[in-house]
């Protein structure tokens, strides 16, 4: 079972220079090299420089390198497509997709700049509309790999409030889960603002495991250390998993049973599911 930690991806303003120095040390799984919400228009032609020299440079070590390029809707758009599939990160992560339709044509232009196979795309979800169509979007292409949850985005949208515990947020957060599980993507949950607020932000590191994202995304270096924590596997849980294989592979006939539960054939693929995990977090 193939599998890439995405606990901790985080976003880095490829206008700062410092930032960019400072994020080949930062011990998260994945780099989001932005260059749309976190740079000033009058910087963002540099900032796409700085991008694309970060991710040729082969100095980020494991890091997942992505670069975030301004929306389609944008006077920067397409030069910023074209400067990315040339220097070919690991995906190009684009804000505001909504429908299958922009996917197509998001991984056709790709094509046109010919970007290498293994750049892939991350389509940010931040609108009621692509709650809705999250199926469509992401079954729209294979190159389409992970969905992004853009939440402050869709919080405006909706008129809704930040609370602790999301509830506002809670229907478009599942439909984007339930259709990225049912195509097999992966998913990443949205920031959490209040980077002083360490309890805030690890209870919703905490919420969005146990919905069953696979990571979140960042917005400071701080928050790396307890993303990296909440979308690991507990060593209780590698500890159980073990125990459920071994109880399978010993079986002979009848009811398999761990500590006193009966074991079935998805307990089994969940192990193997949290062993897979907890292999690839060891081999970073």
């Amino acid at each position: 079972m193939d599998f890439r930690p995405r606990r901790s991806v985080l976003y880095m303003p490829s206008s700062n220079a410092r930032a960019l120095e400072k994020a080949k040390t930062i011990a998260c799984d994945g780099l989001i090299l932005d260059l749309e919400d976190a740079v000033a228009p009058d910087d963002k032609p540099a900032a796409r420089e700085a991008a694309c020299a970060a991710v040729t440079s082969g100095e980020y070590g494991n890091r997942e390198l992505t670069i975030r390029v301004n929306g389609a809707d944008t006077e920067w758009h397409d030069d910023d497509l074209a400067a990315a599939c040339a220097a070919g990160p690991d995906a190009i992560v684009v804000p505001k997709v909504s429908s299958a339709d922009a996917v197509l044509e998001l991984v056709e232009a790709m094509a046109g700049h010919d970007a290498p196979a293994h750049t892939k795309l991350w389509a940010m979800v931040e609108t009621p509309y692509a709650m809705l169509h999250a199926e469509e979007i992401a079954s729209a292409s294979d190159r389409l790999t992970v969905l992004v949850m853009g939440t402050n985005d869709l919080a405006k949208e909706l008129y809704a409030e930040h609370v602790p515990g999301r509830q506002p947020l809670l229907a478009g957060l599942g439909l984007a889960l339930l259709a990225a599980r049912a195509t097999g993507k992966a998913i990443i949950d949205g920031v959490y603002n209040d980077v002083k607020n360490l309890d805030g932000f690890l209870a919703e590191c905490r919420q969005g495991r146990e919905m069953g994202f696979d990571g979140k995304t960042l917005i400071h270096p701080g928050q790396v250390e307890g993303a990296n924590e909440a979308f690991a596997p507990s060593d209780q849980a590698i500890e159980d998993a073990r125990g459920i294989l071994a109880a399978w592979e010993a079986r002979d006939s009848g009811v398999v049973t761990y500590n006193g539960r009966m074991i079935e054939n998805l307990h089994v693929e969940s192990a193997q599911r949290t062993l897979a995990i907890a292999e690839a977090i060891a081999a970073l």
